[in-house]
């Protein structure tokens, strides 16, 4: 990986972070993986994600 990832840090009502998380566990991806894809289905939305990170988007699914 040519950049290392960097760290995004955010507060959320705790009770929105446990139904967030439980809805990932049941659609097996962990809140993480959820919220890359959110970000990335929103750049792209936008037409503001990058050829790069597009093209690993597509590969993760």
């Amino acid at each position: 990986m040519p950049n290392p990832p960097a760290r995004f840090t955010f507060l959320l009502d705790p009770e929105l972070k446990q139904a967030f998380e439980k809805l990932c566990a049941s659609q097996d991806i962990t809140a993480s993986q959820m919220m890359r894809q959110l970000i990335k289905a929103h750049l792209a939305a936008h037409g503001q994600l990058q050829p790069q990170a597009r093209r690993r988007a597509v590969k993760q699914g």
